[in-house]
């Protein structure tokens, strides 16, 4: 559930991004545009409140509340619950420092104020964990939201651009049958919650680090992780349903969509919007309880 309002939270600054880049209102502007920038700040202001508070009352209103407590659940999920907040930190960040530029703020405030927004949300929504007997402040999230705007600024401070992105893929699996409450009950809520079926991406693109080159512009090397066999947060197994959950790392090409040459605004605004998933492509997998294998493509 929480995942889920993170998601929308997500796709609402999008839309707000990226939705009308045919008007001249949502040309970039060259210099600082105060009163764009004072939209954004409202706006994101509003948004963010009135999520957490949705969150206090539909969500953490269903479970006993407590005094303030850390909770330690780095060894569940063989963290992949934490490259998810890495993940939407980075995002959220991302198009917070995007949304500044477009008002024309200063590169130092849009790292200051846009690319913190990630971490700042989600870092909010750890405190609202620490107050639920159900959970608890956890400092394995706390330090991924960290690592998730640390990608994003730092790439800034070092290249002024990004040359390196995190993506996703996923593909259904049988174990939310078994457990479809906690892995889901259809194909949306098990993008979100079965873990067993989501891949994470580092995808880098070739030709920003060798511009002089003749590599395609588009071209990207994904490097991936996962995770399989996975029923409960930690591994108890059972007789009914034994786990023997194990890691999988993947190399693979990608495409970087933002770097398609085309002139229409369309295309690139879906461009840009989409460019957080994986492309399908020939993959090597490594796995930890041994073995290698080749998918013609992996999704």
């Amino acid at each position: 559930m929480k995942k889920s309002v993170l998601i929308i939270f997500l796709l609402f600054l999008s839309l707000f991004s990226y939705g009308q880049d045919t008007s001249n209102f949502w040309k970039k502007s060259d210099t600082l545009n105060k009163s764009r920038r004072n939209a954004i700040a409202i706006s994101e202001a509003a948004l963010g409140g009135v999520t957490l508070l949705a969150l206090d009352r539909v969500w953490y209103a269903d479970f006993p509340r407590s005094g303030f407590h850390f909770t330690n659940d780095n060894n569940q999920w063989k963290q992949m619950d934490k490259i998810g907040h890495v993940m939407t930190s980075y995002y959220v960040g991302k198009i917070g420092m995007e949304l500044l530029d477009w008002a024309g703020v200063r590169k130092k405030d849009q790292l200051i104020y846009g690319a913190t927004l990630g971490f700042s949300f989600l870092t909010a929504v750890e405190v609202l964990d620490g107050f639920s007997d159900e959970w608890g402040f956890s400092w394995g999230d706390f330090a991924a939201n960290a690592a998730g705007t640390s990608l994003l600024v730092g790439q800034e401070l070092l290249w002024n651009e990004q040359r390196i992105t995190l993506k996703y893929s996923f593909h259904q699996t049988d174990y939310s049958k078994i457990r479809p409450g906690t892995l889901g009950k259809n194909f949306l809520e098990q993008t979100i919650k079965d873990y067993n079926g989501q891949t994470y991406w580092l995808s880098a693109n070739v030709w920003s680090f060798a511009k002089d080159s003749n590599f395609p512009k588009w071209l990207n090397i994904a490097f991936g992780y996962g995770a399989d066999g996975m029923l409960y947060g930690e591994n108890l197994p059972t007789n009914q349903f034994p786990q023997n959950p194990f890691r999988q790392f993947y190399l693979s090409l990608d495409l970087d969509l933002t770097k398609i040459n085309t002139k229409s605004k369309f295309l690139q605004s879906v461009f840009s919007v989409v460019n957080f998933i994986k492309i399908p492509a020939p993959t090597l997998e490594f796995r930890s309880k041994g073995g290698i294998k080749f998918h013609y493509l992996y999704f």
